[in-house]
């Protein structure tokens, strides 16, 4: 299995927080990028052990079907459209959790026992999506809460997005891509381990 640990954490002294430095994602070989020039993530991990995500953006977005806003809810499906991911697990544990966070403001949240083994995280507490548009640029930040998270202090997470052009084609984004068809339950994809904070 391919972890990319991290070889550099920044301390930021005015949130008293580990920084995860930025971190890539790449399309899937039989994806094509589209308008899309780029997708970085930022990972911030909270003195509670919270993960706060931060997915940037970059390109044309005139060229993509971005969600509309809608007042925050669960709601199931939100991967079959532009919806950025994170998949989390406790260090070489078969136990997962994944979470779905669309630009629209719906979220949803997965436990997982194993390889896509299991159903609703019950109960799950908002991230509190923040979308900002900007020329060229969709940014999205959301907090998955400790409580949410799998049990152990340090973690191996997967991240993807799932990027729908304006002519319906989408195209699959990931830190790391096991070989074949994109599937970012793989257990490979869990590529960024992190410490506690």
């Amino acid at each position: 299995m391919r972890t990319d640990k991290l070889a550099r954490l920044i301390y930021d002294h005015d949130t008293r927080n580990m920084i995860a430095s930025l971190r890539s994602l790449q399309f899937h070989p039989d994806s094509r990028p589209g308008p899309v020039d780029a997708i970085q993530v930022e990972i911030v991990r909270l003195p509670t052990g919270a993960l706060r995500l931060t997915y940037r953006l970059s390109g044309d977005l005139g060229g993509l079907r971005i969600p509309a806003e809608e007042s925050a809810r669960r709601a199931d499906g939100l991967w079959r459209h532009t919806c950025f991911e994170a998949f989390v697990r406790a260090v070489d544990a078969p136990a997962y959790r994944e979470f779905n966070l669309s630009p629209s403001g719906l979220w949803q949240a997965y436990a997982f026992t194993d390889y896509r083994a299991g159903g609703l995280l019950k109960p799950a507490a908002d991230p509190g999506i923040e979308c900002r548009h900007e020329p060229n640029r969709l940014t999205l930040q959301a907090t998955v809460q400790t409580a949410d998270l799998p049990p152990g202090a340090r973690l191996q997470i997967g991240l993807s997005a799932v990027i729908e052009a304006s002519d319906g084609v989408i195209a699959y984004w990931a830190l790391h891509h096991p070989p074949g068809k994109a599937d970012f339950h793989h257990p490979d994809s869990f590529a960024l381990e992190i410490d506690p904070p």
